[in-house]
């Protein structure tokens, strides 16, 4: 009887003994999974704060552009075409205005036609006498175009340019000059009279060498990069009115040159040189 009892309480021991191993390594098993778990969630919060702090650094960097953007637009005011003008250089443009007959101020109605309406006067100024009457400056967008009557470049059927032009072209080369990304085009416009010379074909002819004699003095003599020009000849298929009589054909010969600038530099240049004027 008491072997019996020794024996039973040996099984329940080891058998205690068995339970108690088997748990032990679920718990093992259990910690290892807890373990990765752990570690695989630390990894994903290691890769979110990664990205949490990528898109701070954008944020920080879209209001830093933000904030410039509104610095920007305190100092500059839009023209009604959509070029933009700084506050100085608008107050460069009303001291202009000031100088300018107060009759012809009162017909500019919009910004865009005050700004033509300046940098024409500055223009003007480079020019004495009666030849400033042979120039027409208008801003069509962002683009300056600048009307130059063959009378002041040019004698009759001729594309030998005048000496007299040396102004205006001079002042031309220096704002052509402080944009090097600028491109210039060139223009050549007759009337509807028709030429043949031994040296001129036609027109055609007359405007295209009209066009390359301005295009070479800007280059040899008032040192214009030539990789910023451009020459063309129109003939006599674009005319600003028709040919009609002596003063309307003389209005469609002329000289269009198109700049493309940044505009408050390319006031600023007009501005200060106008300011040198005696």
């Amino acid at each position: 009887m008491k072997k019996v009892i020794l024996t039973g309480v040996a099984a329940t021991l080891l058998l205690s003994a068995c339970v108690s191993k088997k748990k032990y390594v679920a718990l093992e098993e259990n910690l290892a999974q807890t373990q990765s778990q752990l570690s695989k969630t630390q990894v994903e919060k290691e890769e979110l704060e990664t990205k949490l702090s990528k898109i701070e650094a954008r944020v920080a960097e879209y209001n830093a552009k933000i904030n410039s953007l509104k610095e920007i637009s305190d100092s500059q005011y839009t023209i009604e075409n959509g070029q933009v003008m700084s506050n100085d250089t608008k107050a460069k443009l009303e001291n202009t205005l000031k100088e300018i007959d107060p009759a012809k101020v009162a017909e500019a109605k919009t910004m865009e036609d005050k700004v033509n309406l300046a940098i024409s006067h500055n223009l003007k100024k480079s020019i004495s006498g009666e030849d400033a009457d042979d120039i027409d400056v208008f801003v069509d967008k962002t683009v300056v175009m600048i009307n130059i009557s063959d009378n002041l470049l040019f004698r009759t059927g001729s594309y030998s340019i005048n000496k007299k032009a040396d102004g205006i072209l001079g002042k031309l080369a220096e704002v052509i000059n402080s944009e090097p990304s600028m491109e210039v085009m060139v223009e050549g416009h007759t009337d509807d009279r028709s030429i043949s010379t031994p040296m001129l074909e036609d027109n055609w002819d007359l405007s295209v060498k009209r066009a390359t004699s301005v295009v070479r003095k800007l280059q040899k003599d008032f040192n214009v990069d030539p990789t910023q020009l451009i020459a063309a000849g129109r003939s006599e298929y674009q005319p600003l009115v028709e040919n009609t009589d002596k003063d309307s054909m003389a209005k469609n010969r002329r000289t269009r040159i198109v700049i493309i600038p940044d505009l408050d530099k390319f006031f600023a240049l007009l501005d200060s040189e106008a300011e040198t004027q005696p």
